[in-house]
């Protein structure tokens, strides 16, 4: 039986091309990933609004496999309505399908919690718009954003085609010695095989949206295996 381990439930943005293929580069052995899809194209404030309206249909289905948590994967989708807009988002699913719920922004954020990161740096593929949403996210929740920088992006599916180095130059361009922790942010940005290197170039941890999604998932099903190769944060549970 695939999934004897844990059945992990993923929703993703119609035009994700990212997180799946990373998710499966690095899940442990015996545990599945289940995927369903809610309709994102653009990644604006009014689409991912319209997104998360969606989610629950998508959970409904994915707890039809028997999942035993749902990752809703959307870094944006789940900081787009600020402080503890994530957690709502969480408990309204989760009411609706009695599956347990979590979304990438609060992996982000004990992620950060976990490494005793407080001031760090951002790197998205977003636009200013989206950044500054994200910013007042993360300063909420008690972290000083040093800097935060962006691609200027809104075609989500252009974001998924970028190549890692395109996150490794600009978060490398980016850093100061006063940051804690680099954050690279978006699910559909591909970050799987910059993060290791990135640690061992700026003597700091690197924290991405799909790494911290795979670590939260994997430590709430109780599957407390390391996996180094994807930075510091794969080694502590």
């Amino acid at each position: 039986m695939y999934g004897w381990r844990g059945r992990l439930g993923l929703i993703v943005p119609s035009s994700n091309t990212t997180m799946e293929m990373e998710l499966h580069s690095a899940i442990p052995e015996g545990v599945s990933l289940h995927t369903a899809r809610v309709p994102l194209r653009n990644v604006t404030e009014e689409e991912l609004i319209k997104m998360n309206a969606l989610a629950v249909e998508s959970a409904k289905l994915l707890r039809d496999a028997g999942v035993e948590l749902i990752l809703y994967g959307c870094t944006s989708g789940s900081f787009i309505g600020g402080k503890d807009f994530e957690k709502e988002l969480e408990a309204k699913i989760e009411n609706e399908v009695n599956v347990p719920v979590v979304s990438t922004s609060t992996a982000v954020v004990e992620a950060l919690k976990m490494l005793d990161a407080q001031s760090i740096l951002v790197i998205t593929p977003y636009t200013d718009e989206i950044n500054e949403r994200e910013k007042e996210f993360l300063e909420a929740n008690d972290f000083e954003v040093l800097d935060i920088r962006g691609l200027g992006i809104e075609d989500n599916t252009k974001i998924g085609k970028l190549e890692p180095y395109e996150a490794y130059r600009l978060a490398k361009a980016t850093f100061v010695d006063e940051a804690d922790a680099i954050f690279i942010s978006c699910t559909n940005l591909r970050t799987f095989e910059i993060i290791e290197p990135l640690e061992e170039d700026l003597g700091v941890p690197v924290i991405t949206s799909n790494q911290a999604s795979l670590w939260l998932a994997l430590r709430e099903m109780d599957v407390m295996e390391k996996i180094p190769w994807l930075g510091r944060l794969l080694t502590q549970f």
